[in-house]
């Protein structure tokens, strides 16, 4: 199940990876190969974590890229339920089950690509 309200993953970074180092935000930011204001925008939620920088952070040995890409999607998840809340949609279309039941009932594609059986 999802966290309801994830920290924003550069919490993690600066909590799990700078902190215990007593880096600077600067010399992380030197031994990340990024710009200190782009690694301080991230630190302080004010940008995510990109592919790039999540591959970054697995080459410096601070877990994976898709480590980190995990925990930003939770947290974009999160803020995107906030914003919608029960946002107002239509009925769905008739016929429409759960994702991949419509498709193997009509004889189409499951949503991988194969062919039901």
């Amino acid at each position: 199940m999802a966290m309801a309200n994830p920290p924003h993953p550069g919490r993690s970074i600066h909590e799990a990876c700078l902190r215990p180092l007593e880096l600077s935000v600067t010399d992380a930011a030197r031994r990340l190969g990024v710009a200190r204001h782009t690694l301080s925008r991230v630190l302080h939620g004010h940008a995510g974590i990109s592919p790039e920088m999540a591959i970054r952070l697995e080459t410096a040995g601070w877990s994976s890229a898709e480590f980190w890409l995990r925990l930003q999607a939770a947290w974009d998840l999160a803020r995107a339920r906030e914003r919608l809340g029960q946002a107002a949609v239509e009925h769905p279309l008739p016929g429409v089950g759960a994702p991949g039941i419509a498709y193997a009932a009509e004889g189409g594609a499951e949503p991988n690509g194969s062919r039901p059986s």
